[in-house]
């Protein structure tokens, strides 16, 4: 499947000021931009199995596109919802369970890199990953 694979963060456009937005405090937005996330993705059908690591958690995460799970961010954000296949493209919708916003996220792979794009009450962000 075309997300299987290890990949390694490799650059951020515009993640401090997503961050900023979702009220992460400076101090972890400075932590959070040089993570050293790195992240397993398995897909097995409509099922996916993920495993990120960076220098301050590890955590798994499996889900099955379109049904309504938990997830927390890094920084204890706790969300609520689904991923969805469109084409070549993963499209994540979330709600915050502390103010009920929607934070929407994408995952592509182009070429050798997965590009995860974020969007949060208008602010766009991007994490690019390198295959390892």
């Amino acid at each position: 499947m075309t997300f299987n694979g290890n990949w390694k963060i490799d650059r951020n456009e515009d993640y401090e000021k997503f961050m900023e937005k979702m009220g992460i405090n400076m101090v972890k937005r400075k932590l959070a931009a040089h993570d050293n996330l790195k992240v397993t993705l398995e897909q097995t059908g409509d099922k996916f199995h993920i495993k990120e690591t960076s220098a301050f958690r590890t955590l798994e995460i499996d889900f099955t596109l379109g049904v309504t799970f938990e997830y927390s961010l890094a920084d204890g954000t706790e969300l609520s919802g689904s991923w969805t296949m469109e084409g070549d493209m993963l499209k994540g919708a979330f709600n915050r369970k502390d103010n009920g916003k929607l934070l929407t996220t994408t995952r592509i792979v182009q070429g050798d890199e997965l590009i995860q794009s974020y969007n949060y009450e208008g602010v766009d962000a991007k994490r690019i990953f390198k295959k390892y």
